[in-house]
């Protein structure tokens, strides 16, 4: 195993399963564990610090949605998401990011307002320097800033589960490429409905960002 994870430091409170999923899910989602890469419960665990028992609970956390694939007794590595895991990915991404955008600006504080209004100028920063990589980053964030925005914790519940997952699938996501000019006028569009409170026409404009049209079978491929 070539690239390393950082040792934990333990504070009050901290559920050690779940940071331990967050830190190799996040070593999968930005590409530091590619396709193909074994994951060792031993090593990840001599690494992090901690015993194999956690480790090992996450790594089952990671293939039930579907990041490693765990072959009991001979090997555990990470997958490579398929063209019909990516659709499949950015439908829910779009439906949900959606619904909670248009629950967010019907009643979030104007602290959060402007949370979601700097999320989305990040992306267009991004979009106009050529910053992929930041837009992608942008995109990725607006989805836990409008659950937390929302107030519903079943949200954000869902979000903290699920964002490593959706980061994961959907890096390459033509919505978030920087250089494609129509997909600015989205994104401000975006900015303009969510600093105006028009929570159906933030969530309209998400799932065309997301290329998702209501009623179709599938999204356009990613």
């Amino acid at each position: 195993m070539s690239a390393t994870l950082a040792p934990i430091e333990l504070v009050s409170g901290m559920i050690l399963s779940g940071e331990i999923y967050a830190r190799i899910g996040a070593a999968i989602a930005d590409g530091t564990f590619p396709p193909g890469h074994r994951l060792r419960d031993v090593e990840l665990a001599q690494q992090l610090g901690v015993s194999r028992t956690p480790v090992r609970e996450a790594l089952q956390r990671l293939e039930r949605f579907g990041l490693v694939e765990i072959a009991v007794g001979r090997y555990t590595r990470v997958t490579a998401p398929s063209d019909v895991l990516r659709r499949d990915t950015g439908e829910f991404a779009a439906y949900f990011l959606g619904n909670a955008l248009s629950l967010a600006v019907s009643r979030c504080s104007d602290e959060d307002l402007a949370d979601l209004v700097a999320t989305v100028d990040a992306a267009l920063a991004g979009i106009d320097t050529g910053d992929a990589a930041g837009v992608f980053s942008a995109a990725s964030r607006l989805g836990i800033v409008a659950a937390r925005a929302t107030g519903n914790s079943v949200f954000d519940t869902i979000i903290h589960e699920t964002s490593i997952v959706v980061e994961r699938n959907m890096r390459g996501w033509s919505g978030v490429r920087a250089e494609a000019a129509p997909r600015r006028e989205n994104w401000q569009l975006l900015r303009d409905r969510i600093s105006a409170r028009d929570a159906a026409g933030a969530e309209e404009t998400i799932r065309r960002l997301y290329g998702v049209t209501p009623g179709a079978a599938r999204p356009a491929h990613p």
